[in-house]
């Protein structure tokens, strides 16, 4: 049941409140610029295709019921698609979004290797204060901040395991600034309350999806070597501890940063990520990366639609033909 509009209000002001935190390690070290972009300003051309597109986060969970309650209807608003063996599958018009995997495992440390965030892209402005409004009236203890980043505007909360999740939604890409190949970020005071005042009760339109994952990872050379030069993405921007990437000109579809995971080994098999999938348009693609994986010495395994690898921490990669 949704939270009313004055009780909404009440509740987000108590996050803010009592929850005023940094939207993380982002907040503070990507520096906005709004300018126009020089007449030469391009993204950066990806080796992966450029219609490739996050697919399903699966999640490891000990408590898949209170998950599914969170990324349901009556939090962020996905629909159960199916279950099958004890896995649960959540998502939007038949597109998995979030997978929940039930294991009894314990949590991963932090400084492990894994995830940062999932971060769900929302069609629209209304589809997503309709979200950050049921999660006020069911979860006002997970917000974790809010803030503009120039391409996007963004809202950070915990699930009920403690993983990151960003709901967000882009701003137009004609007002995305590109210089010398990497896409000017900021992070702007974007307050959730006004947010949800002004777009929440008008009519959304589109489906939400998965826009990116941000993973901790142990060393940012090898990060770049494994997702950029053998997956194929283009880096889009670098901060201090961080890089982002991207293929078809997006602002990042994966980031990695070593914020509080610098150094960081292989991961122990806890709870938290289980594996990110990425959804490439057509099985030939599957060759190319294949061949770049084989090049670096990467080793994988392939069938007709599906190619799996796991990145030097562990963490694997699911990449999937459209269709299959």
């Amino acid at each position: 049941m949704n939270a009313s509009p004055r009780r909404t209000r009440w509740l987000i002001g108590i996050w803010a409140l009592v929850l005023l935190v940094a939207v993380g390690a982002t907040a503070v070290i990507l520096s906005a610029n709004r300018s126009a972009s020089a007449p030469n300003a391009t993204p950066p051309a990806s080796l992966i295709d450029a219609d490739t597109r996050m697919g399903a986060v699966e999640l490891v969970t000990s408590n898949i019921e209170a998950l599914t309650d969170y990324y349901g209807p009556v939090g962020v608003g996905l629909s159960l698609l199916g279950e099958t063996d004890g896995i649960r599958s959540l998502g939007v018009d038949g597109e998995e979004i979030i997978r929940l995997v039930p294991a009894d495992a314990d949590p991963a440390g932090p400084g492990d290797a894994g995830l940062y965030h999932s971060a769900i892209l929302f069609p629209d402005s209304p589809a997503l204060a309709g979200s950050l409004a049921r999660l006020a009236g069911q979860y006002p203890g997970l917000y974790q901040g809010s803030a503009d980043h120039a391409v996007s505007h963004a809202f950070y909360f915990a699930d009920p395991d403690g993983n990151g999740v960003e709901l967000y939604v882009d701003t137009p890409r004609d007002q995305w600034v590109w210089e010398d190949g990497q896409v000017q970020m900021g992070s702007a005071p974007l307050d959730v309350n006004a947010f949800i005042g002004e777009h929440l009760g008008d009519e959304a339109s589109g489906d939400a999806t998965m826009g990116h994952v941000h993973l901790k990872v142990g060393d940012l050379e090898r990060a770049e070597e494994f997702y950029a030069d053998s997956l194929g993405f283009a880096v889009t921007a670098r901060a201090n501890g961080a890089i982002f990437l991207a293929a078809g000109g997006y602002h990042h579809h994966v980031a990695a940063n070593t914020w509080g995971s610098a150094g960081a080994g292989v991961r122990p098999a806890t709870l938290g990520l289980g594996s990110l999938e990425l959804v490439v348009p057509e099985a030939s693609e599957l060759d190319a990366i294949g061949t770049r994986l084989t090049e670096a010495g990467v080793t994988f395994e392939r069938t007709d639609a599906v190619l799996t690898v796991a990145d030097p921490w562990g963490t694997v990669v699911e990449v999937v033909a459209a269709g299959h």
